[in-house]
This record gives C-alpha cells, sequence and structure tokens, in this order.
C-alpha cells in the first residue's frame, strides 16, 4: 500500500470581473444586499469564445503539472470534476487528454457538483493506494455564466456563482504518515430536487420539448435552490463529516492548521469556524473574490492558501464540501 500526496496545485480564472454593481445593472439586487446574504463581493464570468470547461481546466492543469513537476507522458490517468461539461457528451475528461498530449489513458468524469473535487480526490487517492496509477491529474472547472437566469427572478441563485478552474497532481508517497490520511463520502439524494438543474435531461424536460415550446417562463433549465433548508443541511454535514475525518485518524479540532471549505457561502465557512473555535488563520476563504465556483472552489482555494504560505509541511489540512444531491464529503490531508 502507498499513500498519495498532493505534488501540485494550479488554478486560472477569467480576466472578466463582474462586481455586485455590475449585476444590480441587470437586476433587481445590491451590492449591500449580496454580501450580506453570501460575503460575495465579486466573481469571474468567462467572455464568449475565451473559455470554456474544458480550456479553463487545462490551463490550471498545465500549472500543476509545471509545479509537480510532472510531463505529459508521466500523467497515468485523469479525473475531471464538472457539472458545466463543454458537450453533453463526451465528457472534458478526454478533451483534456487530447489537449495535454497525454498518452491514451484512462479520463473519468465525476458529477457531483460541489462535492466534485472532494469526490474526484478520493476517486484518485484510492487508485494510488492500491498501486495501480502513480501519477493522476485531477481537475475541477466550471463555466457556471453561460446558464444562469441573469434577471431579477433568477437574483437568489445568480449572483452566488462564478466561473474557474483549479487542478491538482496526486502522486504516489511511500510514507503512509504522509499525504492523504484518508476520505470520506456521503449521499442523501432525498433531497435531490431542493438544490436542482433539471433540463435539459432525460427525464425530465427533454431539448425537444423547450424547443417546441419555446416559453419564455419555462424555467426548468435555470438552477433552482431553496436556500434557507440548502443553508441548514449544510452547516449539519460540514461539522459531522470534517468530525468523522478528524476521529478516524485520531485528532481533535486543535491538530487543524488549515481547514479549505467549499466556498459556498461565507456564512456556512462562518458558522463552522464559530462552532469550531478556529482563529481566522485555520479557515481559508475566497468566495468574496470568486463566488461559488462548485467542483472548482476548493482546488482554487487550496492553490491560494499553499501560494501564500498558509499551508506548510507537517500541516495538517482539512477540505470539506457540500452541495446537490445533497453529497458531502472531507479530506484529511497532512501536508
Amino acid at each position: 500500500m502507498y499513500n498519495s500526496k498532493i505534488a501540485g496545485l494550479g488554478f486560472y480564472v477569467p480576466d472578466n470581473i463582474v462586481t455586485n454593481d455590475d449585476l444590480s445593472k441587470v437586476m433587481d439586487t445590491n451590492d449591500a444586499w449580496i454580501q450580506e446574504r453570501t460575503g460575495i463581493k465579486e466573481r469571474r464570468f468567462i467572455k464568449k469564445g475565451e473559455d470554456t470547461t474544458t480550456s479553463m481546466g487545462v490551463k490550471a492543469a498545465k500549472i500543476a503539472m509545471d509545479r509537480a513537476k510532472i510531463a505529459a507522458e508521466d500523467i497515468d490517468f485523469v479525473v475531471f470534476a464538472t457539472l458545466s461539461p463543454d458537450y453533453y457528451f463526451p465528457g472534458p475528461g478526454v478533451l483534456v487528454q487530447r489537449d495535454l498530449g497525454l498518452r491514451t489513458v484512462g479520463a473519468l468524469d465525476v458529477r457531483n457538483q460541489c462535492s466534485g473535487f472532494i469526490y474526484a480526490i478520493s476517486v484518485a487517492d484510492q487508485y494510488i493506494k492500491t498501486g495501480m496509477y502513480k501519477n493522476i491529474l485531477v481537475i475541477g472547472s466550471e463555466v457556471h455564466s453561460s446558464g444562469l437566469d441573469m434577471t431579477s427572478r433568477g437574483r437568489g441563485v445568480s449572483v452566488i456563482f462564478g466561473d474557474g478552474a483549479g487542478a491538482a497532481v496526486l502522486s504516489r508517497e511511500e510514507d503512509l504518515t504522509k499525504g492523504i490520511l484518508s476520505t470520506h463520502l456521503h449521499s442523501e439524494g432525498v433531497h435531490a430536487e431542493e438544490l436542482v438543474l433539471k433540463a435539459p435531461g432525460m427525464g425530465g424536460r427533454w431539448v425537444s420539448d423547450i424547443l417546441k415550446d419555446n416559453d419564455p417562463n419555462d424555467e426548468s433549465y435555470f438552477p433552482y435552490m431553496n436556500g434557507q433548508f440548502v443553508f441548514k443541511n449544510a452547516v449539519v454535514r460540514f461539522s459531522e463529516v470534517i468530525m468523522e475525518g478528524l476521529h478516524k485518524n485520531n485528532l481533535e479540532i486543535s491538530d487543524i492548521d488549515m481547514l479549505i471549505p467549499h466556498q459556498a457561502n461565507l456564512r456556512i465557512s462562518q458558522f463552522i469556524q464559530q462552532k469550531f473555535k478556529l482563529k481566522d488563520d485555520q479557515v481559508f476563504s475566497n468566495i468574496q473574490k470568486y463566488g461559488n465556483t462548485t467542483a472548482a472552489s476548493i482546488p482554487i482555494a487550496l492553490t491560494e492558501a499553499w501560494q501564500a504560505g498558509q499551508i506548510k509541511s507537517g500541516d495538517t489540512v482539512v477540505l470539506a464540501a457540500f452541495g446537490s444531491g445533497f453529497t458531502w464529503g472531507s479530506v484529511i490531508i497532512k501536508w
């Protein structure tokens, strides 16, 4: 058996900054309203024709591979987490294999939304632990801006999300006291419709129906979120899955050097920080700058925290996410 370690990190966000004031010009909202409810000040949106989910993932991956000193021929497998693929099919994993010039390695797409990167890391970790692969490229990338209801009708959801990508190279680590110590995954599908995008889908609103009806009031192809219900479940599940990971490794809350939660809402992160009595330098948040980038949020935040010197060798790092599905999970790392 081996452990896996994060050998390299990278992220990419579009240059186009969209502030709360910018949104107030197209919908009934304002900076104070958005910040009070989400903590978000601005986010990044792609410009049409300049970036895609795959192209941003490739850019983030190149940075991570360079920092890991890993060449394209050294990558054994690709795991790509996203809810916003370039195409309905095929998924972006194979596009990354093509665009990075990788060998004909396997490419797996993960559709677990906000917890997608946690799930992707868990899958990659198991492949490395069992000795099947040595170096795996894990990507989380999202383009939300092209699928949001940018009117007052959709403001409760649309002000939250942004575009971006993050990537990590996981490599074999023979010291079992270092690297990824454990991962923990959960789901509760009974609440699937509380945070959902129903169309187009083979069991809901088909593309052919949408085109035939051409109904401007059809909201099935825009994201829906029961915000208060999601918040209440998120704070419970975040706490549970973090504690599950700590207990698995005989650790206490006081052992956490850095907690990087999925950047869903600053109020959720603050609730967890207060509940666990963590200091500001023990919890990393960047939702203020990027909004919720779903599967990309943890790798972007992890990369920024590492770049800023807030994660050091020997630190206990905890990653945790909760989102649509509901799905949630955590990763415990000895850096």
